[in-house]
């Protein structure tokens, strides 16, 4: 009895600590802290990987690469130190690992030539854009160009800040800050 009261205890102490302690115990290769991790962590990892991909076997796949490269990467985590969260570190590691399943897909599934010339297929992020946004508003937003539309889906859609955006899509913040803006007055011109 005295070895399950000491499981729960530990259990109990787990759920007491944030996700970014949770990561730094995962870095020291604490299994423990790593189940806590996911059970906090997965259900809302998914349902942002479906709102980006409708196939579950990518999002399953996405969710396991993910989940390995955190427990491979955790010493790697910044944190507050560099004003980021444990969470926005996991969106990041899971939405480039979403972004390289979508090439993966792209590589191998080459369509035969007449099908190519006759249909040009949305990508996946434009599928998840139109089903979250319709009207006047998500035709404004599918008429942007590509690289204002992802900063815009990232800040407005996703709900990342301008760091989060930046460490996201891999570019300077100030650049992400000037994206924003121009979406903003291309939308604003548009909807006007």
């Amino acid at each position: 009895m005295g070895r399950l009261a000491g499981v729960r205890s530990r259990v109990r102490a787990l759920d007491e600590l944030d996700e970014e302690r949770l990561v730094r115990l995962v870095a020291k290769g604490d299994r423990g802290a790593f189940d806590e991790l996911y059970r906090r962590t997965s259900p809302w990892l998914a349902v942002r990987l479906r709102r980006r991909c409708a196939d579950e076997q990518i999002v399953a796949e996405v969710m396991q690469e993910t989940y390995l490269a955190v427990w491979r990467a955790a010493g790697a985590f910044a944190g507050s130190a560099v004003g980021g969260t444990a969470v926005g570190w996991l969106w990041t590691i899971a939405a480039r690992r979403l972004v390289d399943a979508f090439r993966r897909r792209a590589h191998h599934a080459e369509p035969p030539v007449a099908a190519a010339e006759r249909a040009v297929v949305p990508a996946a992020e434009d599928e998840a854009l139109a089903r979250t946004v319709d009207g006047d508003v998500g035709d404004a937003l599918r008429r942007l160009a590509p690289e204002l539309r992802e900063v815009l889906q990232a800040m407005v859609l996703d709900g990342f800040s301008v760091r989060e955006t930046a460490v996201l899509l891999r570019l300077p913040e100030g650049t992400i800050k000037t994206r924003a803006r121009r979406a903003r007055i291309a939308m604003r011109e548009a909807l006007a």
